[in-house]
């Protein structure tokens, strides 16, 4: 599946905002507001990163990091509160520097900037694809031209916008990640058997027998500091019933004979096959996606929610990935059959690479760390990504919307998702809430403010 193509439409509100650019005269338009702007084009990137061929998670998680962040360097040098946070990263050092004493339009800088790094980032995404880039850049840059006559300043805006993007993907072609979608399946990698390895599943989302990206936990971070936290530790295996591992496996075994069928919608809904979706680090940007529609902060808020989650989850999968493979665990559907029943099969198929620790709790941990530290602990929201697709064929069981109290519960729910799927044992996704909470503290800790 990790190879295919995907086919879903636009999601409802940015085939909305194009049946109004296309609709409308240009004139009735005016620019978007902050809110406007920004979530047009994670939404944007969103809808690539699930019609793009070969994606995956992880080069998912790396492209939300950069372009995330060229969002919000892109206009950071216009806001007297903010600072740039490029020195602050792993290699990354000064960007570009506005002309002083010349005026810019930053909401073009931002929209320059986005089309470009999304061009870059996600090269191999289809013709089509391209153009619907350059038609939403050309709508917004028209919707300016309507109320701003100083063309000199729109070109130096736009061009400024270009410029920071084209440095930040400079930097990404050294992160070890550039064009990773080329080689999803190391076809060449010994793979390694001991007791609790992991081992190619044959109930499973890939076709493939080998791991996804088993060299992705050599990338570079994007904090130093996540670069060297410490590793977490899973149980030791053990066969023994009653054993502490026993335990974890016996516990999703249990688990899975009385699934209940709001656990089974969890288990779907936060499920994001790439092939069908936006992937999970694309579900956590698009929570910032619903934070700034709700709170509909200024532009450079805005901006700064889509930096702290692209590098959150970006750091987290990498963090995640060199520990997956350190480890090397096996998973449910390998160890139940063997040692608890013959019969059994997991609610939801295997993803291809090992267990520990869960992927989807790190990811999630680390995006609640730093919604919660911009929009606050107590956050109602509602979640309805998945609105209007089908109910899943093979498990009967369809998209029902989710509603939090908080960014955390959300994450919570995340990561017992894989429990109820059958996917990861409980240590899985304690470790990988632990540590994903601790990758979203560091990225709060980068002094985005003077």
């Amino acid at each position: 599946m990790l190879n295919g193509v995907n086919n879903r439409k636009y999601c409802w509100p940015l085939l909305l905002w194009t049946i109004l650019i296309c609709a409308c005269k240009p004139s009735v338009l005016p620019p978007p507001t902050d809110a406007e702007l920004t979530t047009t084009w994670a939404e944007m990137t969103t809808y690539l990163t699930q019609n793009t061929p070969s994606n995956s998670p992880t080069f998912a998680s790396r492209a939300f990091g950069y372009i995330g962040l060229t969002m919000y360097e892109s206009i950071v040098q216009g806001y007297s509160d903010h600072q740039s946070v490029a020195p602050q990263l792993n290699g990354l050092g000064l960007l570009a520097l506005p002309e002083k004493g010349f005026v810019y339009n930053w909401q073009l800088a931002l929209n320059a900037g986005q089309a470009e790094i999304l061009r870059s980032i996600y090269i191999q995404t289809s013709a089509a694809n391209k153009k619907r880039i350059d038609s939403l850049e050309a709508a917004i840059e028209q919707r300016w031209r309507k109320q701003v006559k100083d063309e000199v300043q729109l070109s130096r805006s736009i061009q400024y916008g270009r410029t920071i993007a084209r440095q930040i993907f400079e930097w990404s072609k050294t992160d070890g990640g550039h064009r990773a979608y080329l080689k999803n399946f190391d076809k060449e990698l010994p793979i390694r058997t001991f007791p609790g390895s992991w081992k190619p599943p044959l109930y499973a989302q890939s076709f493939s027998h080998y791991p996804l990206h088993p060299h992705w936990g050599k990338n570079r971070c994007f904090l130093v500091a996540d670069s060297v936290i410490e590793a977490p530790v899973p149980l030791p295996y053990d066969t023994t019933p009653g054993s502490p591992y026993f335990e974890q496996f016996r516990q999703v075994y249990e688990k899975n004979k009385m699934l209940t069928l709001e656990e089974k919608e969890a288990a779907i809904w936060w499920g994001d096959d790439p092939d069908v979706s936006f992937t999970p680090p694309g579900h956590s940007y698009s929570l910032g996606t619903i934070a700034i529609r709700q709170q509909q902060p200024d532009l450079i808020t805005c901006a700064e929610t889509y930096a702290r989650i692209g590098i959150a989850v970006a750091d987290a999968f990498r963090n995640c990935w060199k520990w997956k493979f350190q480890y090397y665990t096996e998973r449910a559907n390998t160890y139940i059959p063997e040692h608890i029943d013959p019969g059994w099969e997991s609610f939801w198929p295997d993803p291809p690479f090992p267990a520990f620790p869960s992927g989807h709790a790190i990811q999630a941990a680390a995006a609640a760390t730093v919604l919660t530290d911009l929009y606050g602990e107590s956050f109602r929201f509602t979640d309805s990504s998945h609105v209007g697709k089908p109910e899943d064929p093979i498990r009967k069981v369809g998209f029902k919307i989710r509603t939090f109290n908080s960014f955390w519960a959300a994450a919570e729910e995340t990561a017992n998702s894989r429990f109820y799927g059958g996917i990861h044992v409980p240590m899985d996704n304690e470790k990988g809430l632990e540590k994903g909470k601790e990758i979203g503290q560091n990225v709060n800790r980068l002094k985005w403010k003077k």
